[in-house]
């Protein structure tokens, strides 16, 4: 009973640890956008350093997770993790003392930073604390917790914004980073990965085309998709994805081994995460603007009424990480990125300048038990299809392709939107809107057919297959 208890001790406290670590970073996606009106009217600024507040914390995000998680695995994964851990509260203090928007958006920066390096190292860390047979459930609780502040950053801010002041939105995050550090460094086993090599030349390319390709979308809707700076941001940034794309295959150690796309498992989980971010954090940043701008709610009440959907992964997520250990993580994850389609579309077909709140939950509901479906068995997927020592090169790659999906999605419906419709009153709402959420919807279905890639159950993992060439080796000495 005594070693029982005492086994399961190091992997309860990684799964709470990683999943507050991961909520954080998550939450600073979205948190910002219900405040902004508020962090003007205190701190002034053009509506395009507004923009900026939002963005720099994605751009640094984005391009730096796969930096972040080759730290980990050349000097350690616990170590970086603390050291992410601390930059992100540090910034997170100095953007709520921020005496003007330039300060504010240097420290949103900044702490999109500490996010880059602490968010891969978070599912590394929980895999080597968490037993094979429990995995699947563990990253299940994981991944409904990330997924909830993804959905309900808007909440969040708006609540906090409205209720006490926009700097609370970043102070919330002093107190938890603060408790979690020492927990951290007492409860959180040290690992490495094997004869891990920082790849500087790849590291820069890809955070080179990854920052070129996000800054083109984030302000293709400002300055027009044929600007120059925007066509020159996403050329030079394609380029140099290609160019990192080659050195993938050609180079002896680099940081994300191209070989690994020609695994189905991990291709199909990663560019489906792709879509799944693009059609999601697009349609989610639109819909919650409309709750506000066409049926007239505040930020905390349309937060609120979007709970049935966002709000489903705490209570879904756990379930389906226990299905996905036993049924498989592949049809989890293709009936909930269809359903999520489905919910999507039920609401494109509802809605109205005068549309109940009745005809929404349909929608909602439908939406949010997809949502919940694909977030518990992904995460365990991506890990699961590589190899032990290429778990934080996956991870930094996962991260790295939702958040660039997450930033297209928002430029690329944010763009459908102003050409059909507009901020002009409700009707001109909804008429952007509607064909904006069915483009999320069509995205998120194609990545439900790019999901069924992955392999079935039957199908050997590169882990099982490392353990039986082990096998066979020893055996034959």
């Amino acid at each position: 009973m005594n070693q029982h208890t005492t086994g399961r001790s190091p992997a309860v406290w990684a799964l709470v640890i990683t999943s507050i670590a991961g909520f954080m970073a998550a939450l600073d996606n979205l948190v910002v956008t219900t405040a902004l009106p508020s962090i003007r009217t205190s701190l002034g600024g053009e509506l395009e350093d507004l923009e900026w507040t939002v963005n720099a914390y994605t751009l640094t995000f984005a391009v730096l997770l796969m930096f972040g998680a080759s730290l980990g695995d050349r000097f350690g994964r616990r170590r970086l993790f603390l050291i992410g851990l601390s930059v992100f509260t540090g910034a997170s203090a100095a953007a709520a003392l921020s005496p003007g928007i330039n300060e504010l958006i240097t420290f949103r920066a900044v702490q999109g930073v500490g996010a880059a390096i602490m968010m891969p190292l978070t599912l590394t860390l929980l895999t080597a604390a968490v037993p094979p047979a429990r995995r699947g459930a563990a990253l299940g609780v994981f991944s409904a917790v990330t997924g909830l502040a993804v959905a309900s950053g808007p909440l969040i801010g708006g609540s906090l914004t409205e209720h006490i002041s926009w700097q609370w939105i970043f102070w919330l995050n002093v107190p938890i980073g603060l408790l979690l550090l020492p927990l951290a460094r007492l409860r959180l086993a040290e690992s490495y990965a094997p004869d891990a090599r920082l790849d500087v030349p790849g590291t820069l390319l890809v955070s080179g085309g990854l920052f070129g390709i996000v800054y083109g979308l984030v302000n293709a809707n400002a300055e027009g998709w044929t600007s120059g700076t925007v066509l020159a941001a996403l050329i030079a940034g394609f380029a140099l994805i290609g160019g990192f794309i080659y050195y993938g295959f050609r180079a002896k150690n680099p940081i994300l081994p191209m070989r690994l796309f020609r695994n189905r498992a991990f291709f199909g989980i990663n560019i489906a995460g792709l879509l799944m971010f693009l059609g999601m954090f697009g349609s989610i940043f639109l819909l919650s603007q409309f709750l506000q701008g066409a049926l007239g709610y505040s930020p905390t009440e349309a937060g609120l009424r979007m709970l049935p959907w966002t709000g489903m992964p705490m209570l879904v997520a756990p379930v389906a990480g226990v299905l996905a250990d036993r049924f498989g993580g592949r049809p989890v994850v293709v009936a909930g990125l269809a359903l999520q389609a489905v919910g999507l579309a039920l609401f494109a077909m509802v809605l109205a300048p005068d549309v109940s709140y009745a005809a929404q939950l349909p929608g909602l509901i439908v939406g949010g038990v997809g949502m919940a479906l694909y977030f518990a068995p992904a995460a365990s997927l991506v890990m699961s299809s590589v190899r032990p020592s290429e778990q934080g090169i996956a991870s930094g790659a996962n991260n790295a392709l939702r958040e660039v999906g997450g930033a297209l999605g928002v430029a690329v419906l944010a763009t459908v939107f102003s050409s059909q419709g507009g901020l002009g009153s409700a009707q001109a709402f909804a008429a952007g809107t509607v064909p904006a959420v069915w483009i999320g919807a069509g995205v998120v279905a194609l990545a439900a057919l790019v999901a069924l890639l992955i392999p079935g159950r039957s199908a050997r993992t590169p882990e099982q297959a490392e353990e039986q060439e082990e096998t066979r080796v020893s055996v034959a000495a």
